[in-house]
Formats: structure tokens, sequence, C-alpha cells
């Protein structure tokens, strides 16, 4: 028996894909939605790793993954070199993030957000587009997002990483007064090891 899909199949499928890719669908998603977001090496990544190791859905942070890429082509996409052009493509990840997740009617963790971006460009004093204030509308998560926070002990810096620690406790002082700003209800992460944490986080969720 020949197993190969007909071209005329192949195209059905793709089409099907496409026509699934609906943005109406975060908004009836977004309680579903939960957002793990705070200070840079407070151990948001780790937290994330041990919820996919439990079966859980987990999408990692737009941020980290544009920079490793515009340093692969030699973009300039960059937080310390274009901030502007950098939160443009991390809006854009974070939407396509999104609609992607939707798809399905599991829970999914999501490593930052859209606000997490405005927030970056409110520090830096630019304006805010608006379609980013149309974005911040529209892709929202659960109301409750948990916030993990400065965590001197544990932070280190690396090629995607190149603030200090201060800048990095700044930027959570900023994001602990955005997210309540934009109807959100901060949850704080307590200083444990991953596993508690991650019971706590599915405690608070009541999961």
């Amino acid at each position: 028996m020949d197993a190969r899909v007909p071209v005329f199949e192949k195209w059905a499928n793709v089409m099907t894909q496409e026509s699934d890719y609906d943005p109406q669908r975060v908004i009836e998603a977004r309680d579903r939605f939960f957002l793990i977001s705070g200070c840079s090496g407070s151990g948001k990544s780790s937290l994330l790793n041990e919820l996919a190791r439990r079966g859980y859905r987990t999408v990692e942070e737009p941020g980290r993954q544009i920079v490793k890429e515009q340093l692969s082509i030699g973009g300039d996409a960059l937080p310390w070199s274009n901030v502007e052009g950098f939160i443009d493509q991390v809006i854009v990840r974070v939407m396509h993030q999104m609609i992607m997740a939707a798809r399905s009617d599991t829970i999914a963790f999501f490593d930052r957000g859209i606000v997490d971006a405005v927030s970056a460009l409110e520090r830096v004093q630019l304006a805010i587009p608006p379609c980013y204030s149309r974005a911040l509308e529209v892709y929202r998560y659960n109301r409750k997002v948990f916030l993990s926070p400065p965590w001197p002990e544990i932070y280190r810096t690396d090629s995607e990483r190149r603030h200090s620690f201060e800048d990095a406790a700044k930027e959570y002082a900023a994001l602990e007064e955005a997210y309540p700003r934009y109807g959100y209800e901060i949850v704080v992460l307590p200083k444990l090891d991953v596993a508690a944490r991650v019971d706590f986080v599915m405690s608070a969720i009541g999961a």
C-alpha cells in the first residue's frame, strides 16, 4: 500500500491548520492561561521546567528566544541596543504563543507576557503605541499572576541576561506596580525549592 499522502490532502491539512489560527480563541482561553513573571534570574525557568516535568504545558520566555535569534543572525532587535525593535518582536511572539496555546483546552503556564514588554517601554519613558494598548486588552491571562521576587543568592548573568541584579530588582518593582494597574492580582512566589514552589502554584490555582 502506498502510504504517501496525496498532495491535495496535504494542502487541505495546511489550510485546516491556518483556519485554526484564531486570535478570538485567546479571549475564551484566558482563564486557563497562567503567567509566571517577576525578577530576572529568580528561578522562573526552573519553576516552568518542573511544571513541564509534571506534565503541564509551558511556554518559554519570548525575550530570551528573540535575543538568541538576533545574536545568531547579527540582528539589532536587542534590549541593550534597540529596545523598541526588541519589544515589538516580543509582543508579536507573545500573541503567537497565546493563539497557539488556545488551540488546546489544557492549562498553560507562560514565562512573561505583554505587560512585561510594555512595562519595559514605560521604564525608559517611551510612548506606548495604541496597538500595544489594544494587545493588553485582548491578549490577557488568568487574573491571578505569579511574580517571582528578587533572589540575589541565585541571580546569575549570561549571554542573554546582561543587566545587573540592581537593574533586575528595579524591573521587578515596575512589574509589581504595572500588573495591578492592568487589572491583575499578584501572587508573590515564596523563595522555596522548585518542587515546593510548584506545589504552591498548583494550590493557588486550585489544581
